[in-house]
């Protein structure tokens, strides 16, 4: 089985964080959400992955390389501007051939991974498997109806009167009996090639499409409220042997809970740590500053008077304020800091979409 790992899309709904980069490349407990992509590819059985480059893949291949450092073998394919999941396979035909795939979407976040759904697929007895959970508004998904012994009624793309609140999650198992189906699609009225218009056709035709709903949580990282709650997840789920103290905790330091603290780090004496938390690779933090639960600091970040909490901080952030900050999300490079002289004020330099509560 081969796997197709999608990291295309241009983030929209998470500018500004992704102007300038890769959604797939934001971090979730310090770890780019796309290396959780591809752990679960591998713990699923799936050694050669392709993953899907969009116009924005900054980083991507200079990370990732060749995938050995996580187990697999990595290709590379593009994209160019995304038109829909299925045209993704269209892009990967080639690369497919006529094995068995599965399809993996780069944001999706899910605590038991792909394995459960490869495992169904493994019975052999199905032309796809497809994973999916009950949401609040389905608008903003794939829709898939089922009768009352689970078998599929209708599958709709984002529709604006939902049959149901059964949304598609990301996981998708393939035969190669879906390429004829795919090449043979035309555009929806969203301009793309829709996925669930190709799953749709294949159950129409084989009647052998299966609906598995999820066990365990997921998130889609599409928003920035959404990125925090998946950073807290990870975090509330990780093991203890996760937690490694690989810096220096002065005496004199509060720390408690689960916390990760990466080589050159410090935990002054007089700051509080309070866990779940991790902190990369020479983060300081100072004498009265607080770390409080759920929240990721950087590489190379220094906290200083400051509270944080239940918030993602990325690399070479210092913050020095007075006050506290929680549910925020810092993008790399950035200071905060306080004017010490009058006229005292508010300062800022935000780029576009940017979020701004006082």
């Amino acid at each position: 089985m081969k796997g197709l790992l999608l990291a295309g899309g241009h983030g929209t709904r998470l500018r500004p964080l992704t102007w300038n980069g890769n959604k797939h490349m934001l971090p979730i407990a310090n770890r780019p959400l796309l290396y959780y992509g591809l752990e679960h590819l591998k713990e699923a059985g799936v050694r050669d992955v392709a993953i899907i480059l969009g116009p924005i893949k900054e980083g991507i291949e200079e990370q990732i390389g060749d995938g050995s450092r996580f187990g697999v073998r990595v290709h590379y394919i593009s994209q160019g501007d995304p038109k829909g999941l299925a045209h993704a396979v269209l892009c990967a035909r080639e690369f497919l051939g006529e094995d068995d795939f599965l399809m993996y979407l780069g944001d999706n976040m899910l605590e038991h991974g792909a394995a459960p759904y490869v495992q169904r697929f493994a019975q052999g007895d199905a032309t796809a498997v497809v994973g999916a959970v009950k949401v609040k508004d389905p608008r903003h998904y794939g829709v898939v109806e089922l009768d009352g012994q689970s078998r599929i009624v209708s599958i709709e793309e984002k529709p604006a009167l939902p049959k149901s609140n059964l949304a598609l999650i990301g996981v998708y198992l393939f035969t190669p009996a879906i390429h004829p189906i795919i090449e043979s699609l035309k555009p929806s009225a969203r301009g793309e090639l829709e996925i669930t218009d190709a799953i749709w056709a294949l159950h129409q035709r084989t009647g052998k499409v299966q609906v598995i709903e999820l066990d365990g949580w997921w998130k889609d990282t599409g928003q920035p409220n959404d990125l925090l709650e998946a950073n807290e997840r990870v975090l509330a789920s990780r093991p203890p042997a996760f937690f490694r103290v690989e810096g220096r905790i002065d005496h004199g330091a509060n720390v408690s809970g689960h916390v990760a603290l990466g080589p050159g780090g410090e935990i002054a004496a007089g700051a509080t740590v309070r866990g779940p938390v991790v902190l990369g690779q020479n983060v300081r933090i100072e004498s009265g500053a607080y770390i409080g639960p759920y929240t990721s600091i950087g590489d190379g970040s220094v906290i200083r008077r400051a509270e944080v909490e239940r918030s993602i901080l990325m690399e070479n952030v210092t913050v020095d304020v007075p006050f506290r900050i929680v549910d925020s999300i810092v993008g790399r490079g950035t200071t905060m800091t306080e004017r010490r002289h009058l006229p005292k004020g508010h300062s800022f330099v935000l780029g576009d979409a940017s979020q701004v509560v006082l």
